[in-house]
């Protein structure tokens, strides 16, 4: 669950919504509006503003900014490399290993070099890193923007299964289809306010 009230930054705000257990919202928007921003706001990594940000029962404004982000998990549109190798970036590289398939890459993928990854390889490589620790909420930033059709449903399908287990989703996309498929409702970002879609 993520429960945010009066949340502000830059040109964003105030903004207020809850997310469920096991619910996926979709966030839409002309580029340029925040989107990325607000995730940016919500998982801590800018400056920001808010009554209250509670994910659970953990509250962002009694943690440290680290303990907070182990809970509220961010997949940015551009993710971080700072090892040659791509299992060094991975707590346990064996066991996230076996979750390779169900991103469409190979096992082997934890020995491959970080130089010969291409943008969608790095995307799901970093989805699956966000899922390391667990978190109850995911802010995804076009998580599949990269990738071909048949492989975003697989990704779809791998995020449908972190919403069962009752992960809550917050997803930034482009893809007018996509919050169809996954998302329970949509809101619409616009001069800093949000608003719900209804149908």
């Amino acid at each position: 669950m993520l429960h945010v009230t009066n949340l502000r930054r830059l040109m964003i705000g105030p903004v207020s919504f809850r997310l469920e257990d096991g619910e996926c919202v979709a966030i839409t928007g002309p580029s340029g509006c925040g989107k990325s921003v607000l995730l940016r706001a919500i998982a801590d990594l800018d400056p920001n503003e808010a009554d209250n940000l509670l994910a659970g029962k953990i509250s962002r404004a009694e943690v440290p900014a680290t303990r907070w982000r182990k809970h509220v998990a961010m997949l940015p549109a551009d993710s971080g490399w700072w090892q040659d190798r791509v299992g060094a970036h991975f707590h346990d590289p064996d066991k996230t290993a076996h979750q390779l398939p169900l991103v469409d890459l190979p096992e082997n993928a934890m020995e491959w070099q970080v130089s010969r990854l291409s943008t969608g390889e790095k995307h799901r490589l970093a989805l699956l890193r966000c899922l390391e620790n667990e978190p109850s909420v995911l802010l995804l930033d076009e998580p599949t923007a990269a990738l071909d059709h048949e492989t975003t449903l697989k990704v779809e399908t791998l995020l449908k299964q972190q919403l069962v287990k009752g992960v809550s989703i917050l997803i930034v996309t482009h893809d007018i289809n996509q919050p169809k498929r996954i998302a329970n409702r949509i809101l619409r970002l616009h001069s800093g306010k949000l608003a719900e879609i209804t149908a």
